[in-house]
């Protein structure tokens, strides 16, 4: 059985004492979704949380963890982060700003402490997933745990 190779996210987990679950699943280089890694790892996407990585044009980086069946709105993102513009971050600069790839960006263990806003409705469940910072891997966790340790703020930004 090979080693599991720990991620960033993981690291700074382990490090503060907080459980967590690896839910693996394959990648489908064609289908980077929330919905379709929740179909394999057998949850409900609405409890899959994807990350999105944002800019505005007052605040730069922010950071958003929804719903995988949801998307985002950029006017409520823009509102909630007191910017009068929003706009996602384009893939090309993703792992140069947070040290994460598509398709395996965390909210935990970025490069710098972005502001991160989480969709209330992790509050509806024990447990969420989020990225472990890789492809194949998501973990699932507490929600009150990661918004405490990652100094989230609780927002409603999706339609």
């Amino acid at each position: 059985m090979a080693k599991l190779q720990k991620t960033n996210a993981m690291r700074k987990l382990d490090a503060a004492k907080i459980e967590y679950e690896i839910k693996d699943y394959t990648v489908d280089e064609n289908d980077l979704s929330g919905v379709h890694i929740a179909q394999q790892i057998g949850l409900s996407p609405s409890q899959t949380f994807k990350t999105l990585v944002t800019r505005g044009d007052k605040t730069g980086v922010t950071v958003f963890c929804i719903p995988s069946d949801r998307e985002i709105d950029l006017k409520a993102a823009a509102a909630a982060t007191k910017n009068k513009k929003i706009e996602m971050l384009h893939t090309n600069e993703l792992l140069a700003t947070t040290g994460y790839i598509r398709g395996g960006c965390s909210p935990i263990g970025m490069k710098k402490n972005f502001p991160t806003y989480i969709d209330e409705s992790a509050l509806s469940f024990e447990r969420i997933t989020v990225s472990s910072g890789t492809k194949g891997m998501q973990l699932l966790l507490d929600p009150k745990k990661l918004i405490e340790f990652i100094g989230a703020t609780l927002c409603t930004v999706t339609t």
